[in-house]
């Protein structure tokens, strides 16, 4: 089975822990079958793994979320990312044409989309695969799997079927409506539109095709702009006269909010956390060093990180989007595919952060030309190489690396570092990359500290 998971957000609606680099699908806040803390894309990528161990994974996903994907994952996925964000029939074309002509799968064989972050049983992975089979029988050129709703939601769009069988003809598509209209709808049926489908490879890229003229895809990677923004929904799902769909009946949620994060959330608290005897419906994630008392609370949700503090009445925390878009601050943890970084303190002309390495990992080798830097080991072993100098560090040991030099950390074993990096301009821009023994490393994904 191909599946082709869909890796957006804006890291807007899990604010203080979700940012722009760190999108709710990361936050580790599930528990997996040996009681370690794990993330969205850890459960679901574990639950797939579960019902089919030889599915060909493929993540759609921008720039900024490969660090984070490959620090959670390894190298154990593909991912197909975006040159810039349009949508998600761009998204879904460009990883057809990359199953395709990367991975070599035939244009008849079969993908299965959905996306990378529904609160699910191990149920609903067993119905994609008999979703792939749908779409290999060739009854419809689409197919997709509606969620048997458990409550007239006013927010899900509605796949209204010909009848009430297991599999159906699709009828219409309904916005997301009011309570009232959604009644009616549960009246005839209808189903949550989960953004789950399959098709044949050749499908998509006949359709992609006829918006851009392409060889194969690297050539659509560099006409991605050419593409209409525009999401699947829109382009391809309500256009398509030959479309079926398929009921699930299992456990799904959508936990977009804090509010149904905490429904499945693994604990009632997380991190340095102490709750009285009177706090009544409460959930508190600290990613603090300082502890959180609550005392008295009811229906609550409260959040910490060095991105900022949430203290919300859980079903208000729905509507906080608005006024997290008029926070601005600087993003201070974010997860690398070598491991992560957590800025202590920032200000004009300096940023101090901690840096944890993974054993076996290293940072790409590079130059910033307006900022020296100073390495001072924490914990841990490893190699700085700077200017092709090697040199063996440890605990305690200091490297210090003047602007115009090249430099890289190489992690012989978990190891922690205080970065300190001074200078005129601190930036994203300020890096130049460079081969090390024959070989370019790319750090997958720039970000705000760009190490």
């Amino acid at each position: 089975m191909n599946i082709i998971l869909l890796s957006g957000g804006s890291g807007k609606r899990l604010w203080p822990l979700s940012n722009e680099i760190r999108s709710k699908q990361f936050i580790r806040l599930f528990k997996d079958e040996q009681g370690e803390y794990e993330s969205m894309v850890q459960r679901v990528y574990r639950q797939i793994r579960t019902a089919d161990p030889e599915a060909n994974v493929t993540i759609a996903t921008s720039k900024t979320q490969v660090s984070a994907i490959r620090n959670q994952l390894g190298n154990a996925v593909s991912v197909c990312v975006e040159p810039m964000r349009r949508d998600t029939f761009p998204a879904i074309a460009l990883a057809a044409a990359y199953l395709r002509y990367e991975e070599g799968v035939g244009e008849e064989e079969t993908a299965v989309v959905c996306p990378v972050d529904p609160y699910v049983e191990n149920s609903y992975f067993e119905n994609l695969k008999k979703l792939d089979e749908l779409a290999k029988n060739g009854e419809a050129r689409l197919v997709l799997m509606g969620i048997e709703p458990d409550s007239p939601s006013e927010k899900y769009g509605y796949i209204i079927p010909e009848d009430k069988e297991f599999v159906s003809s699709v009828k219409a598509f309904k916005e997301k409506p009011d309570t009232a209209t959604a009644e009616g709808y549960l009246a005839q049926g209808a189903l949550w539109n989960a953004g789950v489908f399959a098709f044949k490879l050749s499908y998509v890229l006949d359709i992609a095709r006829r918006a851009v003229d392409f060889e194969d895809y690297r050539d659509l990677y560099l006409k991605y702009d050419k593409l209409p923004k525009i999401s699947f929904d829109y382009a391809v799902v309500e256009k398509e006269p030959s479309i079926r769909v398929m009921r699930y009946f299992g456990e799904w949620k959508d936990v977009g909010t804090w509010n149904t994060m905490a429904e499945a959330m693994a604990d009632k608290t997380k991190g340095n956390v102490m709750l009285d005897e009177t706090a009544e419906n409460v959930h508190v994630v600290n990613e603090l060093d300082i502890p959180i008392l609550v005392m008295g609370g009811k229906d609550m949700i409260i959040a910490a990180s060095g991105d900022g503090i949430l203290v919300a009445d859980k079903e208000r925390s729905g509507s906080m989007k608005p006024y997290v878009e008029k926070i601005v601050t600087d993003v201070r943890f974010a997860e690398k595919s070598w491991g992560s970084i957590t800025v202590v303190d920032a200000e004009p002309g300096s940023v101090t952060m901690k840096v944890v390495m993974k054993p076996g990992t290293r940072m790409s080798y590079h130059s910033h030309e307006l900022r020296n830097e100073i390495w001072t080991v924490l914990s841990g072993r490893g190699m700085t190489v700077v200017d092709d100098m090697e040199q063996q560090i440890g605990p305690g040991d200091v490297v210090s690396v003047a602007a115009g030099c090249r430099h890289t950390v190489i992690a012989d074993t978990d190891l922690t570092l205080l970065e300190i990096q001074i200078g005129s301009e601190i930036s994203a821009a300020d890096k130049k990359k460079y081969e090390l023994n024959g070989a370019l490393f790319i750090d997958d994904a720039p970000d705000r500290w760009n190490e």
